[in-house]
């Protein structure tokens, strides 16, 4: 059946006061680049005349991949950026809250966590459990063990509007990063929640940029290893070999490998994973280096239900839960609801210091998943006329994401670095939804077998291909007090979507100026603007759950402008930033079972507000952090409800899964060789549809983590212990929708446990885990 078409009416601000507000911000733009290559004919023939008199020179970095020029060698510790370590201080003399928030520089948001807060987590925590305690971010987990992933809310958009990242390169949805790297690899998590480099490989950035850093090559051959264990019948290990350098190569690598299973915290069901994580690392004496990220991941776990408000709230009030069912007869036997999938993900950028002022910079990369999901479908006669249980199946023969990204970097003079680049990508899904009988004894098997295959299903190939131009200079000047950058990115895409209707394309272009200005008025207080426009596209995935009789959807796009204050010092750090996003062509996502979802249009919206962050230097061995923010994120627009085929009045209401209030408080202790860690998360009521009819409160999360490192033994350098809890409170609450819905009128099909499948009202809601406790050894070695 062809999928209704949404079409956003009543739009609160028209699309020329959008253009024009565009308009304006690539004029102001072109106005800084203007004036900055006006001044830099001066700054020239005055530095040449001051060349002699010059005793240092100020070196730029366009991107947290480029270093600047030297002709030194290498130290040991290789700096990734401006904003990762400066000469005379160390990474924990920069971090407060125990490694919970670190000094930025740069002129937009910036919220970071470092390795001495990752390290006190449980290794089976993804990134994203790692950001869980910033001030712009709401991280709801389906699991206990790390191995599904989970969701990001953030300043009223979710992940799928967020450049989600490993080393520069897109990871797709938020879930996706649990496939792609261990935490132990892990080096830090930065979240850019108002912008987004001109340069990065996005299609969506409208919520900004959470990028992971992986792990550097040690000069030292030696290794680290965990075993961990938990509730749930959690079992983890991890070992990760290092060579050191080889040799007079320059050359040094690792190769890790990780295995965990766990039961599922909800109903029946057992969940498995292996991964494996290299990296090679090459350095020059002249500043360039190269690297290499190549990951492989194997899973298979039992896809969980989701309850619907009334599941939940019986679940609450009486024990009875709605996960999958242990009797193999059963439709929701948990095999029948089943996700098998391999993926691969490669990172190989190069970095070439050409001369004192030119660099050169290559980033290729590719990542490539293929398997298969299966749900419970109506029972189907078998040879003998007689009923069966079936399973649909969602199966992915190669979901494949390929580009570069190429620049240049140029010092003009000691006031400006100029760079500019190309970008291309090429992605695309080809899947079809077959139908099989299960195996007897029950279970879904593999869609390929044939003995069971009772249809092939319809065949889809979606994708898109991207060209991108960009250019970026970064001026500084009062003595690098004055920090200007300006950049803009053109962005042109054809899209193409082949199914069992017919074929459709679109080409599309997108302008995405970018203005931000820092002035540090002494070296503890900097003030700062950011402006800039931002778009999220239809992604292959997002084109592959649309029929090609509606059209593609347009893109989304969100202006953006951000005011903020830095203060630090000895005593403690402070971060506020002021934020506002109109956004046009809202695109929101629709949960449809097996871990999929379909996007649809809601017009526009807007979303104001600011993000508060503190944190203490380490006091007698504690560490506090606290961090707070508002939202007032508004729907700017009545949408038309297909399902039934009325218009809802939404015009002026929250907009949906928009919290207007979030909060944590964090408290590192430290001791001798003891460690402890606290954080409580707070999120306040949100509307959970569209029409605004149905609504989640507000609910508090916790988690804990305690350890002690002891002297090393023999060939033990770093034996440690650290026990890790989640939800202490043990809370029954509802954190998040699992996506948008029109309204609480709206129906679909629900499982729980053994019983029959019925007809369910509604959003569907992720629950928090109950309470958890992994306990970990680990040492160096």
């Amino acid at each position: 059946m062809p999928l209704p078409v949404v079409t956003p009416f009543g739009s609160a601000i028209s699309r020329v006061t959008y253009r024009q507000r565009l308009a304006m911000l690539s004029c102001l733009v072109g106005a800084v680049g203007f004036s900055v290559a006006a001044s830099d004919a001066k700054a020239a023939q005055a530095a040449a005349s001051n060349a002699k008199k010059a005793t240092a020179s100020t070196s730029h970095v366009s991107s947290s991949k480029q270093a600047a020029p030297a002709k030194k060698p290498a130290s040991s510790l290789q700096a990734r950026g401006v904003e990762e370590i400066s000469v005379g201080s160390s990474r924990r003399q920069r971090s407060g809250g125990g490694g919970m928030m670190r000094v930025e520089t740069a002129p937009h948001s910036v919220q970071t966590v470092t390795k001495e807060y990752i390290e006190t987590r449980s290794p089976v925590s993804t990134a994203l459990d790692l950001v869980q305690m910033m001030p712009s971010v709401n991280i709801t987990s389906p699991d206990t063990s790390g191995m599904q992933g989970g969701q990001v809310q953030s300043r009223g958009f979710t992940d799928r509007d967020m450049g989600i990242m490993l080393d520069d390169v897109n990871a797709g949805q938020a879930k996706y990063l649990a496939e792609i790297i261990d935490s132990e690899n892990v080096e830090e998590v930065s979240m850019t929640p108002g912008s987004a480099s001109r340069d990065l490989p996005v299609v969506s950035a409208a919520a900004g940029i959470v990028n992971s850093r992986s792990y550097l090559p040690s000069h030292k051959m030696g290794g680290v290893t965990d075993f961990s264990y938990g509730t749930n019948n959690l079992s983890r290990q991890f070992i990760r070999l290092e060579s050191g350098d080889i040799g007079n190569t320059g050359v040094r690598g690792y190769f890790s490998f990780s295995h965990a299973h766990a039961r599922s915290w909800m109903g029946s069901g057992i969940n498995e994973r292996r991964h494996i994580d290299f990296g090679l690392r090459k350095d020059w004496k002249n500043g360039s280096n190269a690297n290499l990220f190549v990951s492989w991941n194997q899973s298979d776990w039992t896809i969980d239900n989701y309850p619907t408000e009334s599941q939940f709230l019986n679940y609450k009030h009486t024990g009875e839960g709605w996960g999958r069912s242990s009797h193999p007869d059963n439709a929701n036997y948990w095999k029948n609801n089943f996700n098998h999938w391999n993926q691969i993900f490669l990172s190989a950028p190069i970095h070439i210091v050409l001369n004192d002022k030119l660099t050169f910079h290559l980033h290729p990369y590719l990542t490539y998943g293929q398997g298969w999901s299966a749900a419970p479908t109506a029972q189907q006669p078998d040879a003998m006329g007689n009923p069966q249980n079936a399973v649909s199946y969602f199966q992915e023969h190669g979901d494949r994401v390929v580009g570069v990204t190429a620049s240049l970097g140029y010092d003009i003079d000691r006031h400006n670095h100029l760079s500019f680049g190309y970008w291309y990508n090429n992605s695309e899904t080809d899947r079809s939804y077959p139908t099989s009988f299960v195996m007897p004894g029950g279970g879904a098997p593999s869609p390929n077998w044939g003995k069971y295959r009772t249809d092939l299903g319809d065949r889809q190939v979606a994708g898109y291909e991207t060209h991108s131009l960009f250019i970026q200079d970064t001026a500084k000047y009062l003595n690098d007090k004055l920090v200007i950058n300006a950049g803009f990115k053109f962005v042109m895409v054809n899209a193409w979507n082949h199914d069992y209707y017919g074929r459709q394309g679109r080409n599309s272009t997108e302008p995405l100026p970018q203005l931000s200005i820092g002035y540090n008025i002494d070296s503890q207080n900097q003030v700062y603007v950011n402006a800039e426009g931002d778009y999220r596209q239809p992604t292959e995935n997002d084109m592959g759950w649309l029929y090609t009789n509606v059209p593609i959807l347009k893109n989304q796009y969100s202006i953006k402008e951000e005011l903020g204050y830095r203060h630090h010092n000895k005593y403690f750090m402070f971060d506020l930033s002021l934020f506002n996003y109109n956004v046009t062509n809202r695109v929101v996502d629709e949960y449809i079972g097996m871990n999929n979802y379909r996007p649809f249009s809601i017009g526009s919206q807007t979303m104001r507000g600011f993000d508060a962050m503190i944190a203490g230097r380490e006091f007698y061995g504690f560490s506090p952090y606290a961090s707070v923010e508002y939202l007032h994120a508004t729907q700017d627009s009545n949408v038309y409800d297909p399902y039934q085929n009325v218009m809802l009045h939404s015009k002026g209401t929250q907009a949906i899964m928009a919290p207007r209030v979030m909060a944590n408080f964090g408290l590192t202790y430290k001791y001798q060789g003891f460690f402890a860690n606290a954080g409580v998360h707070y999120t306040g009521p949100q509307s959970v549809s569209i029409a605004g009819d149905q609504r989640i409160p507000g609910y508090v999360t916790d988690n804990l983590s305690v350890g002690y490192h002891f002297k090393p033994v023999s060939f033990l350098q770093s034996p440690t212990i650290r026990l890790n809890f989640t939800n202490l409170t043990s809370s029954i609450v509802r954190t998040a929708a699992m996506g948008a819905v029109y309204s609480a009128k709206d129906g679909a099909t629900a499982y729980v446990g053994s019983n029959a499948p019925a007809t369910a009202y509604g959003n569907v809601f992720m629950v928090q885990p109950r309470f958890s406790m992994t306990g970990t050894v680990s040492t160096s070695f």
